[in-house]
């Protein structure tokens, strides 16, 4: 059934409903229709239209009334990232003491992208930012107005800020938009003036430096020096990023994401805190006691190269290049005659005296110049023509072995320029032996500074001075003075390629670098006979005060003559046990009288007694 209205249509026999519908009559049609009232299809349309009008003029009134308004607002209130640094790696010793941490500290910072527009206004806060923080450079001022390329990034004004500096900021931080504190980390040195020729020191990068490592920051540190300077990528670390909605004056009013940083790779070195705190205060009370004003000392291991000590007196205090260092500070330093930044133990070069001899013995053997028995007469120097060629004393008549142990200039004179029949060297074959021994260019040492030392030859003089070579200068040569030069490192790894049966190691610093290493061309047979000579040393040669340490040691002393006065250079290079070598050191005391006693051995000896003995006493 079908209902149309009240009426109910009953549905004929296949009739369907659509045609009971189309056969209806007038009055029924009328029935089921109705007239539609439009009235409140036109009030639903009107209210859209004038809801849709409003909002059209609200949009044109804050483009327009009030554009100039919240665009302010939008600049005022932005998206900032704030750099989170990456705490810088830690270096420690060989039995992982550091020897250097991180300081928590703050740095004053303009970001030149939030400062105000008006000049005026620009002009007062950078005024404000002299009062408060009083830098002592101007630079900050010339980066901010010239890094337009970097405009957003953070500009440093001062490092390592004082309690009254960050006071002085915050009392005033409402009204310096585009200046900022951050949180830094300064290093801290342990001992500084005895490790600060390894270690080096970072501090804040400059201009050039920006221009070799553009993705550094400008409030970024960077090795400057030793192994902070070497070690910088591993040392470094990533920073970490923190997003933020920031209000004008670069206040935080909502965090909105971090990501941490990544820390700096810790390292390890080969360095013996204790040995070298030892050889530096005794360096230190020796000098002080006997007037001297400088020197250096090195220890290696024979066995593989590695660096166990690298002193140079006097040192300096690397804590006041990480802190940002005054200028009256750093004018003391330089102007210091001492030069306290020098690095003496690697850069420094100097005749070496006599500690040249065992690597001339080697050379003689090796060329049949002589045997170990062959005998030579000093009666207190040599004659050639008019010239004299004198020695430290008479020995009178010396095998190669006591030649060593007693440090005879004539058998060496002989040995290098020849006399009595014997025929020497000569210094073509001096420098190839020497240069096989590590003289004439740099160890390879990872350490940044490093000198080549120089060995001379007949074509350099003729072409540097304007003379021939004579056969002087072959005399010379030979005992270690003359134009030959060689730094501290370089003595005391040739000394220990002797010691260790004849491999020449890369002296290294960072512990776990690969040795790397090549063999001298002299035999061990040969090597064994320089080595027993500088064993008598010590038993009945210039060192013998040593014969009481508790371990058998073999050494060489050494005195150089240099300038035109009658101050010399006062060497001792040793290695012990000397059945089995683990340690090789050489000192320098430079600057002693000519008449004075050797100032390197008491100190080796002092420090030698500590290494074997004492240091494991309770």
């Amino acid at each position: 059934m079908a209902f149309f209205g009240k009426k109910m249509l009953k549905k004929s026999a296949g009739l369907e409903i659509d045609d009971a519908v189309l056969t209806l009559s007038k009055p029924e049609t009328a029935r089921i229709e109705w007239t539609l009232d439009r009235r409140p299809a036109n009030a639903y349309f009107l209210l859209v239209g004038l809801i849709l009008l409003m909002l059209a003029g609200r949009l044109v009134y804050l483009n327009v009334g009030r554009g100039d308004y919240y665009s302010e607002l939008a600049r005022n209130n932005s998206l900032r990232s704030i750099i989170l640094s990456a705490p810088r790696g830690i270096i420690m010793d060989r039995s992982g003491e550091p020897l250097v941490k991180n300081t928590p500290s703050l740095d004053g910072v303009i970001i030149p992208a939030a400062l105000p527009e008006d000049p005026a206004e620009r002009q007062r806060i950078l005024d404000a930012v002299e009062d408060i923080f009083r830098p002592e450079s101007a630079a900050w001022r010339e980066a901010a107005e010239s890094l337009v390329f970097r405009a957003n990034e953070a500009v440093l004004i001062k490092e390592d800020l004082t309690q009254e500096e960050s006071i002085r900021y915050y009392s005033q931080a409402n009204t310096l938009q585009g200046i900022s504190i951050q949180k830094s980390a300064r290093r801290e040195y342990m001992n500084g003036p005895i490790f600060s020729h390894v270690i080096g020191y970072e501090g804040k990068i400059q201009q050039t430096e920006l221009a070799e490592h553009p993705e550094y920051l400008l409030t970024d540190t960077i090795g400057k020096q030793g192994v902070e300077k070497v070690y910088e990528s591993d040392l470094r670390g990533v920073h970490g990023r923190e997003v933020v909605e920031v209000d004008s004056l670069g206040r935080v009013k909502k965090e909105l994401g971090i990501i941490p940083p990544k820390p700096g790779k810790d390292i390890q070195l080969t360095i013996d805190k204790g040995l070298s705190e030892k050889l530096y205060t005794t360096m230190a009370e020796w000098f002080m006691a006997h007037d001297l004003k400088s020197g250096a000392a090195v220890a290696l291991d024979p066995r593989s190269g590695a660096v166990r000590a690298l002193v140079s007196y006097p040192g300096y205090d690397n804590n006041l290049f990480s802190g940002g260092i005054e200028s009256d500070e750093y004018r003391a330093l330089i102007e210091n005659p001492a030069k306290p930044l020098f690095n003496r133990a690697i850069a420094g070069e100097y005749p070496p005296g006599s500690t040249l001899k065992p690597v001339i013995a080697a050379a003689a053997l090796a060329e049949r110049i002589i045997t170990p028995d062959t005998v030579i007469e000093s009666r207190g120097g040599i004659s050639v023509g008019r010239f004299f060629f004198g020695d430290w004393k008479a020995h009178g008549f010396t095998d190669l072995r006591r030649a060593i142990a007693v440090s005879s200039d004539v058998y060496f004179y002989t040995l290098g320029g020849g006399y009595g029949g014997i025929g020497g060297l000569g210094m073509e074959r001096m420098k190839r032996y020497e240069e096989h021994f590590g003289y004439g260019s740099r160890t390879g040492i990872d350490l940044p500074g490093e000198a080549d030392g120089f060995l001379p030859d007949p074509a350099w003089k003729e072409k540097k001075i304007g003379e021939r070579w004579y056969i002087g200068d072959d005399y010379h040569a030979s005992i270690g003075q003359g134009f030959v030069t060689a730094t501290p490192l370089q003595i005391a790894n040739s000394i220990a390629a002797i010691a260790n049966g004849g491999m020449l190691y890369t002296p290294h610093v960072l512990d776990g670098t690969e040795a790397m290493s090549r063999p001298v061309s002299v035999s061990a047979d040969i090597l064994r006979i320089v080595r027993e000579g500088m064993r008598e040393t010590v038993t009945e040669g210039t060192a013998q005060s040593l014969q009481t340490l508790p371990v058998a040691v073999a050494g060489k002393t050494g005195t150089a003559q240099y300038g035109t006065g009658d101050l010399t250079h006062g060497w001792f290079v040793s290695f012990a046990p000397y059945e089995n070598p683990e340690l090789v050191m050489i000192v320098l005391a430079e600057g002693q009288s000519k008449d004075s006693t050797y100032h390197a051995v008491p100190i080796t000896k002092t420090v030698l007694e500590w290494y074997f003995s004492d240091r494991n006493t309770p």
